[in-house]
């Protein structure tokens, strides 16, 4: 019977589903492991390959512990809000949900082509009403919590107003005004947002590059704008001391440091000249203020407009106006471009009183530290670059060359420094800390990067706030009894002229008319997974205190930021509040690589419609141009189905070598249009999933990002279709010595590869065992058997089929992981090398426990030894164990 890999995928995959195989509950009796993948959005263009890299990983792992004894929860669902689905909406009329279950539908049909084992059962999507209830729920609690600084937890609102019994004579309006202000986990207040005119809606930095919307490429500027937000800063300490608990990579805890970003210095007050303001500023080298020669403002600091005199008004509404036109993401990672505009007011330096200019740049953030800076440019390069293209002076503090660059002064001696000279760096830090709180013009400080997160959208498409106003405009939250607020349908999608969100125009809703953002129901949606249909809580108790957290978490290191920082920051809080029993929410993290495109070429004779053969392309001035892959096999061009591809190519001419079209290639993002997206479905149908299931974790380290060459898939494919026709031959016989030891040898690789999520090792070490076993012309039921079942993670389908056909009992899913039996891998015989004078002739097979003397009278009486030693007498032997024999003569 020959591999029908179509016929038995269909077939495995069927009956998986009519079993349901996969689906989970709560089980004393086992322990548990939580696998998840990160939360996928599902697009209209479906999956490319490089989208189920992750999905497979996760899905051999899930299968291997699922093996090993555990109870799995593997569950998938969709993060089904989000801005291209509106702006869909917004251009063909078609409701976003819709198109939503169109494309889910599509994307849920790709998945189960690959025989993913995922509890479909505990699907979720986002635009779920009875998902969102309990977003809102959250928000709700965050909204009635302020967070206890002394007991370093969230603690009910309603506490914190008993203990202010002052606050009893404010009106309602006043009462909100400080509680929004300080307190608040979720708020209110004027932020300055990423705002886009054409959408209609604010963008978060990721959605914004070189000032242009990332879809549409509409102009996007900087405005400030009354916004929901989340006091993330809250957790700022608890987020960084908690990642030396986490399984995850140094490299991507550095990432979240980076971004928490806690610093040890000082708030300092700097008098402003003719004023009894004093400007405050926040820095980690108090040491260095002696060598300040200028401040620095954010423009969209609140004092920019009162510290600009008359004279330099215009410039600074010119730069405030350029400045708008930039995301913070890009004016932080503009390291090179330098600008700014001068204020006309100076600032003291509160030490010796010398007069320090006040200038406005877009390299300070109003949303870091104080929005103002002391620029000390002799050590820090943009205040160098800034310093040179204003000639301001630079004052070094530490003896150096600061002609061509600034120094990083952490270390050495101070220079100009007043009663700070002569001290080491790291003395004069703490020097200075005493200085400035005994002057009182500071006080010591630990400060953070991470700013509170806007969370709200002037967008349809999203979930709904649970929050009404009041005659005086101030927010009253809903109840539990309320939830959830369902997001109404509307007809016209798009924003209003004036700027308002669409449900503004909806006739009786008088509720909030922006929408919760993106990341607001991938926040917490690994604890929905855990109790899906529980319509009284988010989770309930027995479930979550069963499956605790995300054992196993798997995803792209685009995350590593935002949604890690945002998800950690939400389960903390549920922790705060009972609602969960585990702080952290993923305790191992790991960021597969992305599957990057490879793209073809063909190469035009300028000036023509003809196309010339990579190997002959030098002979001819051509233009080098994308083709579609899937038009090219082993870069060797379909010509015909090129002439079909567009019609400008219809008549199309070719020039060949040998016969045939060679295409160019080129390693690149995989991308629609660089025509390099390879569709899984096309590798399925004609390689069948699990050529593709093993392909994929064959193609390099899980976490490295590597091209898709489907150059090398016949060889994946060829070991299949290798393992098909040797169980085909299976037997009742005993097993070798040797084929076990090559079955244990496998076991223990491949067991501790599958644990290292070095996949594409175990898949080598696979294919080595199967040469031996054809070497040894194995037929062992047993052997094969174990044998498949070892390899039925990566490819479960022909496994389960084999797994049938050798006799296994069940499933091979739920099979029993073979364990190594380190018995067969204890070496009992050695083959030596036997030299004559030092130079090697043949060699023999001893066992390890032969003594030499055996082996020596073996050695002598050989056939081999006495052609070699042709008459002559052997003068000695030399013997050693597991290593040589050598026959000196």
């Amino acid at each position: 019977m020959e591999y029908n890999f179509k016929e038995i995928e269909k077939k495995w995959q069927r009956r998986w589903n009519d079993e349901n195989l996969y689906k989970v509950e709560v089980d004393h009796s086992k322990p548990k492991y939580y696998v998840l993948d990160m939360f996928p959005y599902p697009s209209g263009a479906g999956l490319h390959v490089g989208h189920p890299l992750g999905y497979i990983a996760s899905d051999v792992f899930s299968r291997y512990k699922r093996s090993k004894g555990y109870n799995v929860l593997h569950p998938m669902g969709y993060d089904a809000f989000g801005l291209p689905a509106e702006q869909y909406a917004i251009q063909t009329g078609q409701h976003p949900a819709v198109t939503t279950d169109k494309n889910i539908k599509r994307y849920g049909e790709q998945m189960s082509k690959i025989g993913f084992s995922y509890d479909w059962s505990r699907e979720i999507r986002t635009s779920d009403p009875e998902y969102y209830k309990w977003t809102q729920w959250a928000f709700l609690e965050m909204y009635n919590s302020y967070y206890d600084s002394e007991l370093n937890k969230a603690r009910p609102i309603a506490e914190l107003i008993k203990k202010h019994p002052e606050w009893s004579a404010l009106s309602g309006k006043e009462l909100e005004e400080i509680l929004h202000r300080d307190y608040r986990l979720a708020y209110q207040a004027v932020t300055s947002v990423n705002w886009c005119e054409a959408l209609g809606t604010v963008l978060a930095n990721d959605e914004v590059k070189d000032g242009l919307s990332v879809r549409g490429g509409h102009p996007v500027e900087q405005r400030p704008m009354k916004q929901w937000l989340l006091r993330v800063t809250a957790y700022a300490e608890r987020l960084q001391s908690g990642l030396d608990r986490l399984a995850w990579s140094e490299s991507l805890k550095e990432i979240q440091r980076g971004w928490i970003g806690r610093s040890q210095g000082a708030t300092m007050f700097f008098p402003i000249e003719g004023s009894d303001r004093k400007l405050e500023i926040f820095t980690t080298r108090a040491d260095t203020v002696f060598g300040v020669t200028f401040m620095v403002l954010a423009p969209e600091h609140e004092w920019v407009k009162e510290l600009t005199t008359a004279d330099n008004s215009a410039s600074i509404e010119d730069y405030i106006t350029q400045t708008k036109k930039r995301s913070e993401r890009e004016r932080i990672a503009d390291t090179r471009r330098v600008s700014g505009a001068f204020t006309g007011s100076y600032a003291l330096n509160p030490f010796n009183g010398v007069r320090i200019p006040i200038y406005i740049s877009d390299y300070v953030l109003a949303g870091y530290g104080t929005g103002a800076i002391m620029a000390v440019p002799a050590h820090d390069s943009r205040d160098w670059a800034f310093a040179k293209m204003f000639e301001l002076p630079i004052i070094p503090i530490i003896e150096c060359d600061v002609s061509e660059g600034s120094y990083d002064a952490k270390s050495g001696k101070l220079i100009n420094s007043d009663f700070l000279t002569g001290f080491e760096v790291k003395d004069a830090i703490e020097r200075m800390f005493e200085e400035i709180e005994a002057k009182k013009i500071g006080f010591k400080k630990i400060n953070y990067r991470l700013r509170d997160a806007i969370f709200s959208r002037q967008r349809y498409w999203g979930e709904p706030f649970p929050i009404r106003y009041d005659e005086d405009d101030v927010p009253v939250a809903l109840t539990l009894a309320d939830l959830p607020l369902e997001l109404p349908d509307v007809d016209d999608f798009s924003p209003s002229p004036t700027g308002e969100p669409p449900l503004a125009r909806v006739v009786g809703w008088a509720y909030e008319t922006s929408t919760m953002p993106g990341f607001a129901g991938s926040s917490a949606y690994y604890l929905r997974y855990m109790d899906p249909h529980n319509s009284e809580a988010l989770v309930g108790k027995e479930a979550n205190e069963y499956w605790r957290n995300v054992d196993l978490y798997l995803g792209g290191i685009e995350h590593a930021t935002g949604h890690l920082i945002y998800s950690r920051y939400w389960n903390f809080f549920l922790y705060d509040i009972g609602a969960v029993c585990e702080e952290e929410p993923f305790k191992k993290l790991v960021n597969q690589g992305m599957i990057q495109g490879r793209s073809n070429f063909v190469y035009r004779i300028k000036g023509t419609n003809s196309y010339v053969s990579l190997g002959l392309k030098d002979q001819y001035d051509t233009q080098e141009i994308h083709v579609d892959v899937n038009i090219v096999s082993n870069d060797v061009l379909d010509v015909e189905a090129f002439r079909k591809w567009s019609p400008e190519y219809a008549d199309a001419e070719f020039v060949l070598e040998n016969g045939r079209y060679v295409c160019g290639w080129a390693v690149e993002k995989m991308s629609k249009s660089m025509y390099n997206v390879v569709n899984p479905d096309m590798i399925v149908d004609q390689y069948g999933a699990d050529t593709l299931r093993m392909y994929e974790m064959f193609l390099g380290p899980l976490e490295q990002s590597k091209p898709w060459d489907t150059n090398g898939i016949d060889g994946v494919h060829k070991f299949l279709r290798r393992l098909w026709r040797l169980v085909q031959t299976a037997s009742d016989c005993t097993p070798s010595a040797r084929e076990l030891k090559t079955l244990h040898r496998v076991i223990k690789k491949v067991s501790e590869d599958i644990e290292a999520f070095a996949f594409n090792t175990a898949i080598s070490a696979s294919m080595i065992a199967l040469n031996d076993f054809y070497d040894q012309s194995t037929t062992s039921r047993a052997v094969l058997c174990d044998f498949v079942v070892l390899l039925s993670p990566f490819a479960p389908h022909i496994c389960e089929e084999l797994y049938a056909e050798l006799g296994g009992v069940g499933s091979v899913c739920t099979a029993a992981y073979p364990l190594c039996d380190e018995k067969y891998l204890v070496e009992n015989s050695f083959e030596y090398p036997v030299s004559f004078n030092g130079k090697m002739r043949f060699t023999r097979t001893f066992a390890l426990d032969m003594s030499p003397e055996a082996i020596e009278q073996a050695i002598r009486t050989d056939e081999q030894t006495i052609k070699q030693i042709a008459g002559r007498e052997i003068k000695k032997i030399i013997f050693v164990k597991g290593k040589i024999i050598n026959v000196v003569a």
